[in-house]
């Protein structure tokens, strides 16, 4: 099933070298999560957003994590134009990467930050989409900001934490209650490609254990909390090869 989502340019030009794709984790404009990280990264960096946050618009189809990341590799191929790409997602975004790496694809790296096989429990997702539809996303803003950030962060950066907190209100509750319902049917299919899986030492949505690397001072949303740490490593495990 085809699913509208919209790619924005956070650095680089078309004629840059490499080609960075990032994505959001729910509830979040992908370019406030990577807005500073992007500054940071070769290239040229496009954020992609879920329906109804950010710059998508909202949808009241139902969608599968599948149906995002096919849109997200149908959109990468007509822009990659035989550069060497890169993704790197955040909790949804992070297990839509997740999923590109069960199948061949483009990618030369894959990073999937804040995510794992399973993410959350069936149950709980769907109790979040219905008090989301019955009451709304400004309802979670409290919750999200004890989620997401590690302690002090609120505090240290209030304009970033704002800024993320605000398009979390701004969401369409339907739009968020399907991206709930998505989160809850999906299960990480075995991957055959290498794929870096990163989690925050403080992140209480997704277990550190097992993780490929575990970094230090933040939490759930390691690209807004330390953007600088987060572009070094992207650098780092960024595969130089160019892709047909």
């Amino acid at each position: 099933m085809a699913v509208e989502l919209a790619f924005t340019r956070l650095t680089g030009t078309e004629s840059s070298d490499r080609l960075t794709i990032v994505g959001p984790s729910l509830g979040t404009s992908a370019v406030k999560l990577w807005r500073q990280c992007a500054t940071h990264l070769t290239g040229e960096v496009i954020a992609w957003d879920l329906p109804g946050h950010g710059a998508s618009p909202p949808t009241t189809t139902p969608f599968t994590v599948r149906d995002i990341a096919d849109e997200v590799e149908a959109r990468t191929t007509a822009l990659a134009d035989n550069r060497p790409v890169t993704y790197a997602g955040v909790s949804f975004s992070g297990a839509v990467g997740l999923e590109l790496a069960s199948r061949e694809t483009r990618f030369g790296t894959i990073i999937a930050i804040g995510a794992a096989k399973r993410i959350g429990t069936p149950d709980n997702w769907h109790e979040r989409a219905a008090l989301v539809r019955r009451a709304g996303t400004p309802v979670m803003v409290e919750g999200s900001a004890q989620r997401w950030f590690a302690p002090g962060f609120t505090t240290r950066e209030p304009d970033t934490a704002g800024g993320l907190l605000r398009a979390l209100a701004d969401t369409d509750r339907e739009s968020y209650a399907l991206a709930c319902e998505a989160l809850a049917a999906f299960e990480a299919g075995e991957a055959v490609r290498p794929v870096h899986v990163v989690v925050g030492e403080h992140d209480v949505v997704v277990s550190p254990d097992g993780a490929d690397r575990k970094l230090r001072g933040c939490g759930h949303l390691p690209p807004a909390e330390v953007p600088e740490v987060v572009a070094e490593m992207v650098e780092e495990m960024r595969c130089p090869t160019r892709t047909a």
